[in-house]
């Protein structure tokens, strides 16, 4: 019961943050726009990586949800097997990125031995995985938004929103190791 009771809070702390992130810099993403659905920049992208690193499942069924919501809200244009699979997509290609790092590049399950280098091999495979899923998926479906040229935007938009997120996180901490060391 313990085990369900932390499961669930992990869950709701990956829904409400990542809803809350995503509409918070919303305002950021329309600067660099394509379409509706692909950014040259997509700090959420971060987001999700730092969610899956630290949850790992947990943290993708709650990117799952937050992504259901997301879509029900913004993009309900999209048919009902579309926005299941674009949500699919949102929770499953962090959680494959970061298996497939694991995996391949040595780092332990637990993340101890993370270097920069692998950091930046989850973020590069995270960007691969799902720009290629989400534009394979839109292609499947039929929707304007599939195209190379899209997959292009969306790789580096998730790869630049990943760098711009994780900046904020280290010079966050930064900031408030110097702010309260000093008290």
């Amino acid at each position: 019961m313990n085990r369900l009771k932390t499961y669930s809070f992990e869950i709701a702390i990956c829904i409400v943050g990542y809803v809350g992130f995503f509409y918070l810099t919303g305002f950021i993403n329309q600067q660099f726009e394509v379409n509706k659905s692909v950014s040259w920049l997509f700090p959420p992208a971060g987001l999700r990586i730092f969610l899956i690193l630290i949850f790992i499942y947990s943290g993708a069924v709650g990117l799952c949800i937050a992504s259901l919501f997301i879509n029900y809200m913004s993009f309900s244009d999209l048919d009902n097997c579309t926005m299941l699979g674009v949500v699919i997509i949102s929770g499953l290609a962090p959680l494959l990125s970061r298996l497939f790092v694991i995996h391949h590049f040595q780092v332990d399950r637990d993340l101890h031995n993370l270097t920069i280098r692998q950091l930046v091999m989850i973020i590069f495979t995270f960007a691969l995985f799902s720009s290629g899923l989400h534009q394979l998926w839109f292609m499947t479906r039929g929707i304007d938004s599939g195209s190379w040229s899209l997959f292009v935007t969306m790789f580096f938009g998730d790869i630049f929103g990943s760098i711009v997120f994780i900046a904020m996180i280290k010079y966050g901490i930064a900031y408030l190791r110097r702010r309260y060391v000093r008290q």
